[in-house]
């Protein structure tokens, strides 16, 4: 195996130690992840339909009408006719959901401003550098992963195995 090889180990171990990062002490607990994540991409994206999002999301169309109907419950969205097609429904963030969405963002922020200033100066001037030279690719694998789906869906190789597996 070469340098490579391990570099891109290397890589992906931290990418799996960011994402803890995110979601174990950034992330603020007050709707479910897919919520989280649909009401984002409605705020980002625009109005959608359903079945996209249920296919974006990588959840069957009944579990995205069922959170749908709560975040609607919550008036966090809202059904609206699709222009172009007047008898298709769009799914469209509201400006409580638009608000929603800034507010966690905020809090997310602040905990990370919080983390970094455990770093001394030199530390942390280091890694805005390094993030700064990165963020560009990064903006385009993510851009990529999110545009085509990447990986298509898939189980892993041993889930037959061992069905009881923990998710990471």
């Amino acid at each position: 195996m070469g340098a490579n090889h391990h570099n891109q180990s290397d890589v992906a171990a931290l990418l799996e130690g960011l994402t803890a990062l995110a979601v174990r002490h950034l992330t603020v607990r007050d709707i479910s992840f897919t919520a989280a994540l649909t009401l984002g991409r409605l705020a980002r994206g625009g109005p959608t339909r359903l079945t996209v999002l249920a296919a974006e999301e990588g959840v069957s169309q009944p579990s995205m009408t069922q959170l749908v109907q709560r975040l609607e419950k919550q008036g966090l969205v809202s059904r609206v006719r699709c222009p172009e097609d007047g008898r298709a429904v769009l799914v469209s963030v509201t400006d409580a959901g638009r608000a929603r969405v800034e507010e966690r963002r905020g809090v997310r922020l602040a905990r990370l401003r919080g983390l970094l200033a455990t770093l001394p100066d030199e530390e942390r001037d280091t890694l805005f550098s390094a993030a700064r030279m990165a963020m560009p690719a990064l903006e385009r694998l993510l851009e990529t992963a999110v545009r085509t789906q990447w990986p298509a869906a898939e189980p892993l190789p041993d889930a037959e195995a061992s069905p009881g597996r923990a998710s990471g």
